[in-house]
């Protein structure tokens, strides 16, 4: 390596002094090893690294000061360069330890953060003073690659390259440091090594610096005792060692005056170390004498010697020549400042003498406008500085505070008893068995029912609503003055601490207070007696120095009073202060929540007892009928029979050659009322099945166990869209070969609305999916009810009875589809960024629910009324990767993502895919599309707006980071919101309650809205 070149057979180098250079004892530093970090790069050989050792210290001293910054005081005044202060780094907002390089301005200073070696200007009140165990040395050093310099004349370009050329090699990386030699300023001169890689010989290949040079040689022995003043003589301007191009010579010529800024070594060191010293012919005819001549060696010696003594006067000359220029300067700006404070003490004593004058009423001006400050202070209420406030809140917490009741602790003990019962019925699958779990169950709801009645009437007489109506209103009143609480466990020692803390806070403002009334009441008696003095009515002697007495003493301490009093109202609480404050309010905070959850426990509770006791008391100790589903059931028997009749004689009728239009028009009324009544029933059947599904979820799940006929597990499984009163011979369908040829399709209307009947072949283990896949979708769909799905409603499910088909009922929406309408009359821009968000948000809806589409294509994506966009259902027998095989295309575009081509599981992200090729294929319609060796879409070649492009870019080519929700939220969609489709879905039907109950239960919601909203903190 070429660092160790320079150094081999010639051990003189390691010792040779240089200027600004502290040499490093051999036996101990020289050429130690330290392993270190780069932390940061200022050219191409220095940098800043951290020694490994001290990483826990680097942790320890971010958390330090990530308790202790914000919370410190900002710095004011001159800051000392020599102090550590706490910096916040504008980058990621954390405090870091820094020093002051330079004031810039009033409120910009430039700092060094000392750990990591980086500068930054920040704003004053970003620097805080740090406490003294934080005011040790920097962890991070600055060091320089040894034996390299920045070439002179070095473009700026090359620099910059060169300091990113040094930060790839070292930054962030372990390195290893071979100490050499430390500067003054505790620059680190080392060779720095990753791995086997000589990091100074790369920078120096590269060209972004170049090897020393020396300015003179010297020998190794004498090299070792370097003389302080010539250290000090030496240019500061270039540190760095010059090794380059050191000679193994022993002798060498010495340089005359100055050599390019730098002064030569002392002669005297040559000298006394024996070497031989030279001289060049010039040097010796200068002096007189002839080497031709026979002179003796006694005359050549002293002719050497006077050389010598000349040469050693003429630097005692310009040393001296120089201390002169030096003093004579010292003594010109002495004499400066001399002439400046001359004029100071002038200027001064004019104006001590102008104002001695006004002195008196200077001093009682500006006493009594701190006196008026402090009685508009005095009429503040200043009580939060002492936290009286927080005495007021947990006194109010002490009074009538709700931390237990003791009827809510056993019927919590029932109720567990009571649905450990209800598991257990749950999970029988033998009706005998059964029985005698609902007689247990039944017994221990008997108790349940007796204790939700003492709970309900104990509740009944608790004021909850007032009492969480004040505890909400305290907790915003000290959120309002304190802020947000800190996390902290509930310590009593806490709170004692804090009422320590109050009372002698109130001794001290006591004293305070009492001291400025006092010398205040002085100065007013004094004013009173003075007037005796000057009021030359007055016959009585009076002494003037008894009356008067010392004014200045009284104005001193009615001063000191005033402003010590204004000081402890006004001045800004100190760290302590304000933690035993902070950790009080988060104490309070923690009891203000911790009552606030026991009530919403409580009023919970009650709401759920209500409900418990209106639906068992009517079923205490009896199952729920099913009678009225049965009879619903009946009914649809009958009105089927009927309808099945009319349907064979309106067959008859048209088959007979005599046949009369009138009366089969009659029958075709009739069979038109049939299907409606049968459908009406349908719905009415549905409803039941729904309160029972509600009663067998809450309270009674014996159920489909007790009455197996009815189907109430499968309309379960199925999340009510499963029917089994629903035939397809029932329906006046027509077959719909041009929408679908793989399986049955045809068309019906049910009840004015047009509807789709799929038919989906099936066996005994298909079946099971799918209806599996069928409620999932489904309840996808009523998730979502509260606002637009997105999706496309499924109405019925059913099992044809003579055919292994499996059919299911959706709305018919005609020429909806894009690619109908594509083809008729193709959307707008605008209206294709309506439907469009439509369908993300139907993307969002199945995804939400962990469910993947898996075959987005333009014939399963409606366009209802040109404006709402809803995503179709999928083929419900086949998984989610049979779905994604089938490669569809719209516009010469594949609608498979490039991961699905190479065989992975299709996913939410490769649904995004196609949603892109779609809105791609829409903003560009009758465009052809350029594509890479992926088969993925160029959208660069397009005129397209901003917003759209930018979403199209993140739906083809990054797909990892989207998710539908973020598509649905892009700006390009942030328009005026068109008209709303009305919900047809049925209102949901609930109970009436009474005023006190409605309260209670209002109460709940406006906590748990609460609570959601963050502003609870149990």
């Amino acid at each position: 390596m070429w660092g160790q070149r320079l150094f081999a057979g010639t051990a003189v180098a390691e010792s040779v002094s240089f200027p600004g250079l502290v040499q490093m004892d051999e036996d101990t530093h020289y050429n130690k090893v330290e392993d270190v970090v780069g932390s940061h790069v200022e050219d191409a050989v220095t940098f800043w690294a951290q020694n490994v050792s001290r990483n826990k210290d680097i942790m320890k001293i971010g958390c330090s000061l990530s308790e202790v910054c914000p919370h410190a005081n900002s710095v004011f005044g001159n800051l000392d360069p020599k102090k550590i202060y706490g910096g916040l780094f504008s980058e990621d907002k954390c405090w870091y330890r820094c020093k002051v390089l330079k004031t810039i301005s009033d409120d910009k200073c430039l700092v060094r953060y000392i750990d990591y070696g980086n500068t930054e200007i920040l704003n004053r009140s970003d620097i805080v003073e740090i406490p003294p165990e934080l005011q040790f040395s920097s962890i991070a050093k600055k060091y320089r690659l040894w034996g390299l310099q920045i070439p002179s004349g070095q473009e700026v370009t090359q620099f910059d390259q060169g300091r990113t050329f040094l930060g790839s090699l070292i930054f962030e990386k372990e390195i290893k440091m071979r100490i050499k030699a430390t500067y003054q300023d505790g620059t680190v001169i080392a060779q720095a090594e990753y791995g086997t890689v000589d990091i100074g010989e790369e920078v120096a290949k590269k060209g972004f610096a170049e090897k020393c040079r020396l300015t003179s040689g010297i020998d190794a022995s004498e090299a070792k005792k370097p003389d302080p003043n010539q250290l000090a003589l030496r240019s500061l301007k270039n540190p760095i060692p010059l090794w380059g191009r050191r000679s193994n010579q022993s002798t060498f010529s010495r340089p005359k005056g100055h050599f390019n800024g730098r002064l030569t070594l002392d002669v005297k060191y040559e000298t006394n170390a024996g070497n031989h010293v030279t001289f060049p012919k010039e040097s010796l005819a200068a002096g007189d004498f002839n080497l031709g001549s026979n002179v003796s060696l006694a005359k050549i010696k002293q002719d050497q010697k006077l050389i010598e003594e000349n040469e050693k006067l003429k630097t005692e000359k310009e040393v001296l020549l120089e201390n002169y220029k030096a003093l004579e300067l010292k003594v010109e700006q002495t004499a400066q400042e001399l002439q400046q404070e001359k004029t100071a003490t002038m200027d001064l004593t004019k104006h001590l003498e102008s104002t001695l004058k006004t002195c008196v009423g200077t001093r009682l001006k500006n006493l009594a406008a701190k006196v008026e400050l402090l009685k508009e202070i005095r009429h503040i209420n200043i009580s939060i500085r002492f936290g009286n406030d927080l005495s007021d809140a947990m006194q109010v917490l002490d009074e009538g505070s709700f931390t237990t009741l003791a009827s809510l602790s056993e019927l919590e003990k029932i109720w567990a008893e009571y649905n450990v019962a209800q598991e257990k019925i749950q999970t029988c699958p033998n009706e005998n068995e059964g029985n005698i779990l609902i007689a247990e169950r039944n017994e221990v709801q008997q108790k349940l029912f007796v204790a939700v009645d003492v709970f309900i009437l104990e509740v009944d007489e608790l004021p909850l609503d007032k009492r969480l109506k004040t505890l909400q209103d305290l907790a915003t009143s000290l959120e309002s003055v304190y802020g947000k609480a800190k996390e902290g466990t509930n310590s009593e020692e806490i709170l004692r601490k804090f009422y320590d803390w109050q009372c002698t806070k109130r001794e001290e403002f006591a004293s305070i207070r009492s001291e400025t009334e006092a010398s205040l009441q002085h100065l007013v008696a004094w004013f009173q007696n003075s007037q005796k003095v000057f009021d030359l009515s007055l016959d009585e002697p009076l002494t003037s120095e008894d009356m008067i007495g010392n004014i200045d003493e009284i104005l001193e301490k009615t001063e000191s009073c005033v402003c010590k009093e204004l000081e402890l109202s006004l001045i800004e609480q100190g760290v302590v202060d304000k933690e035993i404050i902070l950790s009080t309010y988060s104490q309070v905070l923690q009891r203000i929540h911790s009552e606030e959850k026991f009530i919403a426990t409580m009023l919970s509770k009650y709401k759920d007892s209500v409900e418990f006791k209106k639906q068992i008391i009517d079923c205490l100790n009896k199952s729920p009928s099913v009678d009225y589903l049965l009879s619903i059931k009946k009914t649809l028997k009958g009105l089927k029979a009927q309808l099945r009749w009319k349907l064979v004689e309106k067959s008859n009728l048209e088959e007979s050659d005599d046949h009369d239009g009138t009366e089969i028009e009659k029958i075709k009324q009739e069979i038109t009322q049939l299907r409606s009544s049968v459908f009406q029933e349908i719905y009415h059947e549905r409803e039941e099945y729904e309160k029972l599904n509600s009663l067998t979820q809450k309270w009674f799940p014996e159920l489909p166990l007790l009455y197996p006929e009815i189907g109430l597990l499968k309309y379960m499984n199925s999340g009510g869209l499963l029917t089994m009163s629903l035939e397809r011979d029932l329906l006046d369908t027509e077959p719909m070969k041009e929408l679908s040829s793989k399986r049955p399709l045809v068309c019906s209307e049910v009840n004015g609305q047009p509807v789709l009947l799929k038919g989906y072949s099936v066996d005994v283990d298909t079946e099971g999916r799918v209806i599996q896949r069928a409620a999932s979708y489904h309840r996808a769909c009523g998730y979502a009810k509260e606002e637009e799905s997105g999706l496309l409603p499924l109405i019925f499910l059913f099992m044809c009875k003579s055919d292994p088909v499996a059919y299911l009922m959706v709305p018919y929406y005609p020429k909806a589809n894009l690619s109908a309408v594509q083809a008729s009359m193709p959307l707008t821009s605008e209206e294709a960024l309506k439907v469009m968000k439509g369908v993300a948000r139907g993307l969002h809806t199945l995804h939400s629910a962990n469910i993947i589409h898996g075959s987005l294509h333009q014939n399963n994506v409606f366009a209802l009324n040109r404006e709402q966009g809803i995503v179709g259902d999928f083929d419900f027998t086949k998984s989610e990767s049979q779905r994604a095989s089938v490669n569809m295309m719209v516009g010469g575009l594949s609608l498979l993502s490039p991961e699905l081509k190479i065989g992975k599981p299709p996913s939410a992200s490769s649904d995004l895919y196609a949603y892109g090729c779609l809105l791609l294929w829409l903003s560009v319609p009758n465009q052809e599309f350029e594509t890479n060796e992926d088969g993925i879409p160029k959208v660069d070649q397009f005129h397209l707006d901003d917003n759209v492009k930018s979403l199209l870019c993140s739906l083809i080519y990054f797909r990892s980071s989207m998710t539908a929700e973020q598509v649905l939220n892009a700006e390009c969609f942030l328009l005026p919101k068109g008209k709303t489709i009305p919900n047809t879905e049925k209102e949901i039907e609930y109970t009436q309650h009474n005023k006190e109950d409605e309260s209670k239960i209002e109460s709940l919601d406006r906590y748990k809205e609460k609570a959601r909203n963050g502003e609870a903190n149990p």
